[in-house]
């Protein structure tokens, strides 16, 4: 059956929220597509784009109930979801890039292709700030490859006297992550920055590291489903084993730490390479209860001690 039959059948045929819902989970299984920026499933991707075309908050159900979804729709409302629905499928665009929005940390965040859709487990470690590895307020705070801004504002929320400082390589990246951070009114207080690692930091020093930056080895890289395949490649690959740019910075990060603070890196998969890559370096593996891996914390006396016995 061709799109437009589909189409047209969604247009003329279907009649509530719910028709539209379960029409719209059908043509995502049966185009075998990949959920994971957002959703894990056809149900919520359905939903939660069926809600995006209405003009309907995406936390509509938990106000109204299951009974929003009998409600009816005019024609055109059932046209503009469909066309929606028949985009994901065609162009296999994550579906924040559709709805040019993402939440994390319980916040809205603009995105699109010029910048990684958020998905990192760091969102529990910032809700929960970074217990109970830092014990003192942070007052100076490093968000380094940004991206959008989101791991920065996020911070900036749970640190609510701190000054973070946004970095990243891609201007186009810094573009967004400006915009999100004028969206979230810190401006005084969030900093974009570009600059190729420490490169432009010259002078500054932070309480607190996070980065979350390119990871993805070889191999993944060849497997990735073609949904992050519209995600920029210079935000995901990094080498043959992930580590290229997690060496790098490792190597430079002593000077710009106070004392006592601590580097925590997202590495995903390629946490396997890091015993090769850095044979005697203790880090700590953080468990999450929301789920998610791949998360290393060191603190600065360690790195020091590290680098030293490596030289």
């Amino acid at each position: 059956m061709t799109d437009k039959i589909y189409l047209d059948e969604a247009i003329n045929d279907l009649h509530t929220i719910l028709d539209m819902v379960r029409w719209s989970v059908s043509r995502f299984n049966d185009a075998e597509l990949y959920f994971g920026h957002g959703t894990d499933n056809a149900w919520d991707e359905a939903v939660s784009l069926v809600l995006y075309g209405l003009h309907l908050p995406q936390n509509m159900l938990e106000q109204t109930g299951e009974g929003l979804f009998n409600a009816r729709l005019t024609h055109c409302e059932r046209e503009k979801v469909a066309e929606l629905v028949l985009k994901r499928v065609q162009t296999r665009l994550p579906l924040p890039y559709i709805t040019n929005e993402a939440w994390f940390c319980g916040l809205p965040f603009y995105v699109d292709e010029r910048v990684l859709i958020p998905r990192s487990p760091f969102a529990e470690m910032i809700q929960n700030r970074f217990e109970p590895f830092v014990k003192n307020e942070p007052a100076t705070i490093l968000d380094m490859c940004t991206g959008g801004g989101c791991i920065a504002i996020a911070l900036a929320h749970a640190f609510d006297e701190a000054h973070v400082d946004a970095v990243d390589i891609s201007a186009d990246a810094l573009t967004v992550a400006d915009l999100n951070i004028q969206e979230h009114q810190l401006a005084e207080r969030v900093y974009p920055i570009e600059s190729d690692l420490f490169s432009s930091l010259a002078g500054q020093k932070y309480d607190l590291i996070v980065s979350n930056p390119p990871y993805v080895d070889a191999q993944d890289m060849a497997d990735l489903p073609e949904e992050y395949h519209h995600e920029p490649e210079l935000a995901l690959a990094s080498g043959e084993d992930g580590l290229d740019l997690v060496g790098q910075m490792l190597k430079q990060a002593v000077p710009f730490m106070n004392e006592g603070a601590w580097l925590f890196v997202e590495v995903g998969n390629s946490e396997v390479h890091m015993a090769q890559r850095f044979p005697g370096l203790e880090v700590t593996w953080l468990e999450f209860e929301n789920g998610g891996h791949g998360i290393f914390a060191v603190n600065r006396e360690t790195l020091v001690q590290y680098w030293n016995t490596e030289e």
